[in-house]
């Protein structure tokens, strides 16, 4: 491959040699103090302009060698080179490419922290921002309002760099935003306000610092508040098997299931969905169906994944509101605990023991339904076929996150965790390639983090140690390599992910978060991507 790099390279310098040779008898005395990238270079700075590694032609002739040129180009006539771009980066700091040092990648987080906030804005006629009270930080990139689940993964960043009044104002916000609607949206949009995300607002809670017994008891009955949202469809359910967002499992047990209040097309996503809709169409399904199982999805957080689709591979065979998903009733599990420990604190003995008892219902139901005993592994439960899903995801580390998990379920969940899902460079999504972003081989910084907690809570310390260590590897390196953040990463190659239905983003909140907790956790953990 060098070989004919060189050749091309030689047809092309030939051609341009008239006016090489022309320059040099100009002024052969500032040719010869100081050759240019095209001298020195040659056949390799050829090859480099004409294949277009780099869009500007700029970039490639303002980078400098790592080490001495003529060691460069003896490697490169001899090596047999299958990727031009990466012979390139080895050997050149490229600016704006890998000029960044894959160590700083904390001090970068912390730089960011102050560009993610936002201050109060009053409201806006026709607008469609939910005004906040408190400062507030975002996700970053196309996401410029403050979003539900993300902003856990935020603060725990947050807390590690020092940042405890953003904590605080924060949750602020999401206290008013319960008051004010009776939930927390999937962000802060009036287009979000028919659906919420993953319930992490018991779990904000526990990283606050403020002491206050009257803030406490504020957010205190805000939390039930939520709690009712999530649960107002148990007055419908018995004569139905599932409504709104809560589902009665065969033995009478009430479970949890993503859920949107409306049935069309989402706002944000109007053009996409009815192309869904029209495909889906043309199998016959109900299109109120479809679309409201889109937006059950992006309730998930996980739109889109393999874990809703009936045939595993195809966006118009979506069918979320059958899914009883493990993720979110461990969360739901998570709240009733907080909840029952909250109101005993408060002196509400009879709070107490009614959360007491739903936990314990809870725990009950899930370890019943969502751990499949023959398989040693937590799953999905399918409705209409009234057993587990055949999907293998990262959501079944939720209950070792949420302490569900006994130390059996723990083991056999870190032992299918290696061999199905545990990439190069983090933990995989799923293990099914669609296309689709919550799917494999993406990795994504809030699947890490319950991976890493959850797995080191439940006893398997190293392997959540070698999780991190991959993940912040992967972060490292594309740090490196492009300067930012971002939203999610191919954990195979370990470099930026794809999919979805708009460009990876960077800014990026959860990725920020996640990276400063672990380094807090395990400092020094960052690894040079040149490992």
């Amino acid at each position: 491959m060098a070989r004919f790099l060189s050749r091309l390279a030689a047809g092309a310098a030939l051609a341009a040699a008239p006016a090489i040779t022309s320059a040099m008898q100009a002024s052969p005395t500032v040719e010869a103090r100081a050759p240019s990238p095209a001298d020195l270079f040659g056949p390799l700075f050829v090859a480099v302009q004409t294949q277009k590694i780099f869009p500007d032609g700029k970039t490639f002739v303002d980078a400098v060698p790592k080490r001495d040129p003529a060691a460069i180009m003896a490697d490169f006539d001899r090596a047999r080179i299958g990727d031009l771009k990466a012979f390139v980066l080895a050997n050149f700091t490229v600016p704006g490419v890998n000029d960044h040092d894959a160590t700083d990648v904390r001090a970068h987080v912390r730089s960011l922290w102050p560009m993610l906030v936002r201050q109060p804005e009053a409201a806006r006629p026709g607008s469609s921002a939910l005004p906040l009270p408190e400062p507030y930080v975002v996700p970053g990139g196309r996401f410029r309002e403050m979003y539900y689940w993300d902003s856990y993964f935020t603060m725990l960043g947050l807390v590690a760099d020092g940042q405890q009044p953003l904590v605080e104002s924060m949750l602020a916000d999401f206290t008013d935003v319960i008051e004010r609607y009776g939930h927390i949206p999937n962000g802060m949009r009036s287009y979000y306000l028919s659906r919420s995300q993953p319930p992490f607002f018991a779990l904000m809670l526990d990283l606050s610092r403020d002491a206050d017994p009257a803030v406490a008891a504020r957010r205190l009955t805000a939390l039930r508040r939520e709690y009712a949202y999530w649960m107002q469809g148990t007055t419908c359910v018995a004569r139905t098997g599932a409504c709104a967002r809560v589902v009665r499992m065969p033995d009478g047990s009430l479970l949890n299931r993503y859920w949107d209040d409306r049935d069309t097309p989402r706002d944000e996503s109007y053009a996409e969905d009815v192309a869904t809709g029209a495909e889906a169409a043309k199998a016959g399904r109900d299109i109120a169906t479809v679309y409201r199982d889109l937006r059950a999805a992006a309730e998930s957080g996980w739109d889109f994944s393999s874990r809703w689709l009936a045939d595993g591979r195809t966006l118009a065979t979506i069918r979320t509101t059958q899914i009883v998903p493990v993720d979110l009733n461990s969360l739901m599990l998570a709240m009733e605990e907080r909840i029952a420990t909250r109101c005993a604190a408060a002196g509400d003995r009879a709070c107490a023991d009614d959360f007491g008892r739903r936990a314990i219902a809870r725990r009950a139901a899930i370890a019943h339904y969502l751990w499949v005993a023959g398989e040693r592994r937590f799953a999905d439960w399918d409705l209409s076929a009234r057993r587990p899903t055949a999907a293998i995801s990262a959501a079944m580390l939720f209950p070792l996150f949420v302490g569900a998990a006994s130390p059996a379920q723990a083991r056999a969940t870190a032992t299918l965790v290696r061999a199905r899902l545990l990439g190069e460079g983090g933990v995989r999504t799923t293990t099914q390639r669609t296309g689709l972003q919550w799917d494999e081989p993406n990795g994504w910084a809030p699947l890490q983090w319950v991976a890493i907690d959850g797995l080191a809570r439940s006893g398997e310390q190293a392997l959540a140690k070698d999780i991190a260590r991959r993940w912040m590897g992967t972060v490292s390196r594309t740090y490196a390599e492009t300067g930012k953040m971002l939203e999610k990463y191919d954990v195979e190659e370990r470099k930026p992910g794809g999919g979805g239905e708009y460009p990876n983003q960077d800014g990026f909140g959860w990725t920020n978060g996640v990276a400063s907790a672990i380094d807090a956790r395990w400092p020094g953990l960052i690894a040079d991507p040149r490992r």
